[in-house]
């Protein structure tokens, strides 16, 4: 926790200097004009890391959060508005809204109020969906408050505008509500929390398959981005003093969310520079747009020449440098010295992780099919893992092994028959919960979160547990245990293929697994690198007693490797015992080699079909 807080608490200080550095100059050499301009960027800032708390995190682009600004918005100038305007603007008003006159600090926290609650009843049905469904959704969301706006016109003028608000807020106001944000979003994103909806922005199966309930993180982001942005809109209310729907509609959203992408979609410095590059930008051509006379060169009206030109920027900046002018990393976390600073508080919380140990018990596979449709891909597979042995599970292509180890591990729910660990079928558990069980796999096709650092990779993994130890201190445990405790500061997508292999292992065992599924872990590695995995796949079998389930096209490995092998061919499972027996088993060779070929094709080439003569031995069976 010391390196999470001292990080999060430098890149706070790091993002606000920009926000309190463009207060100060406004207000020393451009008073009047350049002040409001200064303020309307601390409040676009506001608004902008409102999405970015959902979107950045989730990778979900929502369209929706400028309708939570309107919220905020009329419900804070409903209860601020002067009794004695209100009678004329709004002659129609419910007698329970009429006459309060609040001042602003109280209206906004009932606004906030508000806003949460419209949030949590969205958000519930948007949490569930993925993608460009949600973002569609949240699109849908943004059309129904314009609309309910414009219909309500007892409360809120309708399309007309809607004047009479205090103008309660300068500069002064808007900018602590603005490094208020930056903390928020900060916090957010470098908490357990923020870690877990950004690995399933990386990758949602394989987030789920280390624990993250995605569905529950989406939500409470959604939520918390919404109070940002009800905040930023009450903000708006109070600096501009009259507004209509149409002020918080398309438009409005078009340019919060070129800011959020310009900057970089992913980090809170980005929003906080995205937002001044584009305020620069639309600040320069509005000027432009009503035509200038140079004297030697005269610029006609262009009406639009601000979108035109936000457009442009986008165009421009996504070329040359696709994750936004700020990439995927905090200014902060680029700086070396502090990166080490801090990194040695971690390995001094480590040294005292001690060891964990797998428990007791078998894991048994009864009966357990899977149909898709018409399609039988598995039937009635059964066989046990057993602590400290080496399962092997081979067979042809198309047998059925990958939809045997996703339906045995939860992503993809069995069709019939039981995953049983101490008596508990955990194949009807919700995915995020078979980790936690004691079951944890890699996949055939590596599912690393590539823009996260090979540190935070495996404490996404250590974080799913509530073992009360530094999620942070038990990864670098778990990476010195597959040698990569030196690329603790890399971004997972630069390692090697041999170093993402280990990184995916070192992510299951910080779950602390008793049973251990492996989905063709040697799969393009070349002989050294596979030589090495089978080193430190004996060595954590072994030191923590784990059950692995080997699923591997590589025979000669799954022979040396494991104590029993299961075989299966077209879903059916028809072959299971020692690498000896499985080598001389005729319906194995028959699966591998076909019918037609004569008995003497078969015995010459048999030898490949094992990898191994028969008499070769396995590793020591450590059982």
């Amino acid at each position: 926790m010391v390196r999470v807080r001292r990080e999060t608490v430098f890149g706070i200080l790091v993002t606000s200097l920009p926000l309190l550095a463009a207060a100060v100059v406004a207000s020393l050499f451009f008073p009047g004009s350049g002040e409001r301009l200064v303020t309307l960027y601390m409040i676009n800032v506001i608004a902008v890391l409102g999405i970015g708390i959902y979107a950045g995190n989730s990778g979900i682009v929502s369209f929706g959060h400028v309708g939570f600004m309107a919220i905020g918005a009329y419900a804070s100038g409903l209860l601020t508005l002067n009794p004695i305007i209100q009678k004329t603007a709004l002659p129609h008003l419910p007698e329970w809204l009429a006459g309060i006159g609040m001042p602003f600090v109280p209206a906004l926290m009932l606004a906030l109020v508000v806003v949460a609650l419209v949030a949590v009843l969205i958000g519930i049905p948007v949490a569930r969906l993925g993608g460009s469904s949600a973002s569609i959704a949240t699109l849908g969301f943004l059309v129904i408050i314009h609309v309910v706006l414009v219909a309500s016109t007892d409360f809120t003028r309708g399309s007309q505008t809607f004047f009479g608000i205090p103008r309660a807020v300068n500069l002064w106001v808007a900018l602590p509500f603005a490094i208020a944000a930056v903390a928020v979003a900060r916090l957010y994103r470098d908490s357990s929390a923020g870690l877990k909806l950004r690995a399933s922005r990386e990758d949602e199966i394989a987030s789920a398959a280390v624990g993250v309930n995605v569905k529950l993180h989406r939500f409470f982001a959604w939520v918390l981005g919404a109070l940002l942005a009800g905040a930023a809109g009450a903000l708006l209310a109070h600096f501009l003093g009259a507004f209509s729907p149409k002020d918080f509609y398309f438009n409005l959203t078009f340019m919060l969310l070129a800011m959020l992408i310009l900057g970089g979609i992913t980090t809170v410095s980005g929003a906080v520079g995205g937002a001044a590059v584009i305020m620069l930008i639309v600040e320069l051509l509005r000027k432009l747009e009503g035509g200038v006379d140079l004297g030697f060169l005269k610029l006609p009206t262009v009406f639009g020449l601000t979108d035109i030109g936000i457009g442009v920027a986008i165009l421009v900046v996504m070329y040359r440098l696709q994750d936004g002018l700020f990439g995927v990393r905090e200014l902060d976390e680029r700086f070396g010295w502090f990166k080490r600073f801090a990194s040695k508080s971690v390995v001094s919380s480590a040294s005292a992780v001690a060891t964990p140990s797998a428990g007791q018990g078998v894991l048994q596979v009864e009966n357990l099919g899977k149909r898709f449709a018409g399609l039988v891909a598995l039937e009635n597979a059964n066989f046990e893992i057993r602590p400290g042995l080496v399962t092997g599970l081979i067979g042809p292509n198309g047998a059925g092994k990958s939809t045997l180890i996703n339906s045995v591990s939860g992503v993809v729910p069995p069709s019939t028959g039981r995953v049983l660990i101490d008596g508990q079928d955990v194949a009807s558990l919700a995915v995020h919960a078979v980790p936690v069980a004691g079951l944890a796999r890699t996949f055939q096709n590596i599912r690393l979160f590539k823009n996260l650092t090979v540190l935070e990779n495996v404490t996404v993994a250590a974080s799913a547990l509530k073992s009360g130890e530094d999620p942070a201190a038990r990864a670098l445990t778990v990476l010195a245990e597959v040698g990569l405790e030196d690329f603790a500061d890399r971004l997972a997508g630069t390692l090697s293929y041999g170093a993402q292999r280990r990184l995916e292992i070192a992510r299951a065992l910080a779950l602390k697994p008793r049973y251990l599924l492996l989905d063709e872990p040697a799969a393009g590695m070349n002989p050294a690198e596979t030589e090495e995995l089978m080193h430190v796949l004996d060595r954590i079998r072994t030191k923590y007693r784990l059950g692995l389930l080997v699923v591997e096209h590589d025979l000669k490995l799954i022979m040396r490797l494991c104590d029993v092998v299961v075989v299966l061919n077209k879903g059916q499972q028809i072959a299971i015992g020692t690498p000896a027996e499985i080598q001389a088993n005729p319906e194995v060779i028959e699966a591998y080699i076909g019918r037609r070929r004569s008995s003497a094709q078969a015995r010459s080439e048999q030898g490949e079909v094992s990898g191994l003569p028969s008499s070769a031995p396995g590793l020591h069976n450590p059982a």
